[in-house]
């Protein structure tokens, strides 16, 4: 990953990061996108861990994002319009989802809206990675 002689990045294994974050982007969303909207109808699959999944899968957005930013600053890579666009709406897709955790005509309905975002959220990772 990082040569000790020169303090260089290894770039192929920063783009190898990269990608594999946006696996994990993808996958994470996913799973707690099902299983947020599965939690909205059975109340025996609500646990804490839920959140907890999700705050993982959402942060992920921030982390994938920063190691492309990094990747295009330091390879001066040409990045292509539309995968910056669905690579960063992933992050305000999480903004907008925070904001309406506490709204009250969303307190009934807060599994169905994590369970939907994480599924959005999965969707633009997967536009974003086939662009």
């Amino acid at each position: 990953m990082v040569d000790r002689a020169t303090g260089d990045v290894d770039h192929v294994s920063l783009n190898d990061l990269h990608r594999w974050l946006g696996w994990f982007l993808i996958g994470s969303n996913a799973a707690v996108g099902v299983w947020a909207v599965a939690a909205q109808y059975t109340v025996a699959i609500r646990h804490r861990v839920l959140w907890w999944a999700t705050a993982i899968a959402q942060v992920s957005t921030i982390v994938v994002a920063t190691t492309g930013a990094v990747i295009v600053n330091r390879q001066g890579v040409e990045l292509d319009s539309f995968h910056a666009l669905y690579g960063f709406s992933t992050i305000f897709a999480v903004a907008i989802l925070y904001s309406y955790r506490n709204s009250p005509f969303i307190s009934d309905k807060i599994h169905l809206l994590y369970g939907c975002g994480g599924l959005f959220i999965m969707g633009l990772g997967i536009r974003a990675n086939f662009l």
